[in-house]
């Protein structure tokens, strides 16, 4: 069993470094019939050193046409920064395509978020985000309109946070949770991706000291992103429990919000703009 095993990992470890040091992304790897008799091993063997590769995201499958590198995967690192701003962090071009721009009554749900009585009117944008010409997420957002007046007189505009900014309303503090989930065939065609393809949904709540300015919805291509969170030690927390144990929310302030320690399947991050 462990000769078995041993055998598994060389044909594995051959396999990454042959993506990483000499193939490039969309050249085939070699075929089953090759690494069998390269390193005397069974189809099967060879098939799970593959597999393991195929979920770590260094290689794809097409169906019919064999096993190829894909695509590297960038971090999606939770912290308050636009698609546009990570994008040329990365050296790469973002860009999107409006698909809806126009004002709305708010959801109950949005209006939650956004601390609005449902139905009040909102600044609604939904959009396609591109990185070099290739689609990797689906954005919905929402602004409250009585808080930025004609913010989508002139159509979308290139930065909500920008704009919010030049009105005097400084985007410092927020608050994200993320989940994986299958894509649907509407957003898939979007994205270029097959119905029921893995995507990381991200909601986020923006605030500008203590007010409520944005709120979004974002669709993340899940074979080109991976979640990363910087930890650090704990800190007591500021939030207060109830009796049950469970906590109790409180209306933020400016200062403190950032140190607040976020709820199970969220994330609080701080600095850079929408």
């Amino acid at each position: 069993m462990r000769h078995s095993v041993l055998k598994y990992v060389r044909v594995r470890d051959y396999l990454r470094s042959l993506v990483t040091h000499e193939l490039a992304v969309g050249d085939a790897i070699p075929s089953e019939r090759v690494l069998c008799e390269r390193f005397g091993v069974s189809r099967m063997t060879v098939r799970q050193a593959v597999d393991a590769l195929v979920v770590e995201g260094l290689l794809q499958r097409e169906q019919g046409r064999g096993t190829f590198v894909a695509p590297s995967k960038m971090d999606l690192e939770v912290r308050l920064a636009s698609f546009g701003e990570e994008m040329r962090r990365r050296g790469m071009v973002p860009s999107s395509t409006v698909l809806t721009v126009e004002e709305v009554p708010a959801t109950p749900d949005v209006a939650d978020a956004l601390d609005l009585v449902p139905g009040e009117p909102v600044h609604y944008l939904h959009r396609v985000r591109h990185a070099d010409g290739e689609p990797m997420a689906i954005e919905q957002s929402w602004v409250p309109a009585a808080l930025v007046p004609g913010l989508l007189v002139d159509g979308a505009p290139e930065s909500i946070y920008g704009e919010l900014r030049r009105r005097g309303l400084d985007p410092d503090w927020g608050e994200d949770t993320v989940a994986a989930s299958e894509v649907d065939a509407q957003d898939a065609a979007l994205l270029g991706l097959r119905p029921g393809a893995a995507v990381l949904r991200l909601a986020r709540r923006t605030f500008a000291g203590d007010v409520a300015c944005a709120y979004s919805r974002s669709s993340y291509r899940a074979d080109r992103y991976v979640l990363w969170v910087p930890l650090r030690a704990p800190r007591p927390a500021l939030t207060p429990r109830g009796d049950d144990g469970g906590a109790t929310s409180t209306s933020p302030t400016g200062a403190a919000a950032p140190e607040r320690m976020a709820t199970a399947g969220s994330a609080r991050a701080d600095g850079g703009e929408e």
